[in-house]
């Protein structure tokens, strides 16, 4: 980009800069915490997605930073390990998508169906409810969504008791119905203010003024503080295999939500589409600095992305620039965020969980079909009760048996060739080796002496077991007049084997 053009558009991104840093403050906060980790740990991934990822991605107007797709997951990781291993655990993970994005393989976290992913967003959206709808009153949450519904009751009843906690979900409460409202009602002159910095804002000035004595949020008053640099002697512990596979599944879930972010944000606009490598890359770079300065994990967030494209950005200047406005904020205006009470952000956690569970998205999936949606629902189900790694799998898991079945699936009829002594074996789909006993079975209907033809272009796919059984039922039925002939017609590339021309099979050409 010119100087000229630089120019003309500063003003424009400067604008949207700013728009995304105002819905980047809360939310890098209100993550930190759904996460176990101090607010501040979010604003530090905040401003390295900004100044350094921004530079560098391969999405332009994608904003990367804390997600609240992985504070479910950095939740566990805490609770089983302790904060000092999630460094290890982020840098190599960066690792492993910077190596991802050299090798080009930023399509094949693409690949992942997205009912899936959709359920796996969705169970975390319910996770974060449950553990940030205690929060909210002033309370802890629970290690596991089930403790953390079960206990809901008893921390209600705290709160309705002495103390302070109904004063704090009350606050919650009101932050959640300001953004609903500012969502459904805004004016259009003013749909560049977040409805989470709103409510947020007020949330915090009728704290203030009432005086109330709730939890507050606690940043220092100088960012270094708030940095735990990695220890070499923590790399260690990557000898271990439970820090390994936290490592992969992190990189993995990142990747995903990554990329399905940049595809989303590509279709809200018409310029520079995304190189999924590079930003794979840029990804990696990104959670290596985060793993080293002791900070939560990043992915491109949507929520972010979809304010920037919105507020007309159409260069990566605007996501440096929100990271640059971040970074001010921390360093000159601590004092401000630590008049912000925690369930006020809880409370943005909460709105955005239940966002996370999309039905509409939901619903589209029926058009495919109904499992699907029952992926989707297994996967959200299994996050909920058991942990995210075991949600996926059985996400996974789903989508391998519909394959299978797909694969499995063939029609097999025989039809008896008017005026001829010929029958013809049609079949439609793929042929496996686990249709090799129904194939067996219509193979034994034919009469003998005749001839039997079997076309094949019908069929997707056949392997070895199917060919050898036509082939050997030719052979063994030869001696008592019958003939066999398989007619290929051009799809000898989709088959597994050779189809051989022996006395009494035949073969027809293609």
């Amino acid at each position: 980009m010119g100087i000229a053009e630089l120019k003309s558009a500063l003003p424009r991104e400067l604008l949207a800069s700013v728009v995304v840093f105002l819905v980047a403050l809360p939310l890098c906060m209100g993550i930190a915490i759904a996460s176990g980790m101090p607010p501040a740990k979010g604003l530090i991934t905040g401003i390295i997605g900004g100044l350094v990822v921004g530079w560098i991605a391969g999405s332009p107007l994608q904003v990367s930073g804390p997600a609240a797709g992985l504070a479910v997951l950095v939740f566990e990781v805490v609770r089983e390990h302790g904060m000092a291993m999630l460094g290890p655990i982020l840098l190599l993970a960066g690792l492993l998508q910077l190596l991802a994005g050299r090798f080009k393989l930023g399509c094949w976290f693409r690949v992942t169906a997205p009912a899936v992913v959709y359920g796996m967003l969705a169970g975390i959206g319910v996770l974060i409810v449950l553990s940030q709808a205690h929060v909210m009153f002033d309370s802890g949450p629970q290690p596991s969504g089930l403790h953390n519904l079960i206990g809901f009751p008893s921390t209600v009843m705290q709160a309705i008791g002495p103390g302070t906690g109904m004063q704090a979900g009350m606050l919650g409460l009101g932050t959640m119905l300001i953004m609903w409202s500012w969502e459904k009602f805004r004016p259009q002159s003013l749909r560049f203010v977040p409805g989470a910095l709103l409510g947020v804002g007020i949330a915090t000035g009728i704290s203030l003024f009432l005086a109330l004595q709730v939890k507050r949020v606690e940043v220092p008053d100088n960012l270094a503080d708030a940095i735990d640099w990695l220890r070499p002697a923590d790399l260690m512990n990557l000898a271990d295999p439970a820090i390994l596979i936290a490592a992969v599944v992190v990189a993995f879930i990142a990747s995903a939500e990554t990329l399905l972010s940049a595809s989303a944000v590509d279709r809200m606009h018409s310029g520079e589409r995304s190189d999924f490598d590079k930003e794979l890359s840029a990804q990696g770079v990104g959670n290596m600095l985060c793993g080293l300065l002791g900070a939560l994990p990043m992915t491109g967030v949507i929520v972010r992305s979809s304010a920037n494209v919105q507020a007309g950005a159409k260069t990566r200047y605007s996501t440096i620039l929100h990271g640059t406005w971040l970074l001010a904020f921390v360093l000159l205006l601590s004092s401000v965020l630590q008049s912000i009470p925690v369930a006020s952000l809880a409370g943005v956690l909460v709105y955005t969980g239940l966002k996370l569970v999309d039905l509409k998205a939901f619903r589209g999936l029926g058009r495919y079909g109904r499992m699907p949606m029952f992926t989707y629902a297994a996967t959200a189900v299994a996050i909920i009760f058991t942990d995210l790694l075991t949600g996926v799998l059985v996400g996974f898991g789903m989508t391998l048996v519909k394959l299978a079945f797909k694969a499995s699936r063939l029609k097999i009829n025989v039809v008896k060739l008017e005026g001829e002594e010929d029958y013809e074996l049609r079949l439609v789909g793929a042929a496996t080796f686990l249709k090799v006993p129904a194939l067996t079975k219509a193979l034994g209907t034919i009469a003998q002496g005749s001839t039997l033809h079997v076309p094949l272009g019908n069929l997707s796919y056949i392997d070895h077991s199917c060919l050898e059984l036509l082939e050997e039922w030719g052979r063994s039925n030869a001696a008592h007049g019958t003939r066999l002939v398989i007619e290929p017609r051009g799809l000898k590339r989709r088959l597994e084997g050779r189809i051989h021309t022996t006395t009494g099979i035949g073969s027809a050409a293609s």
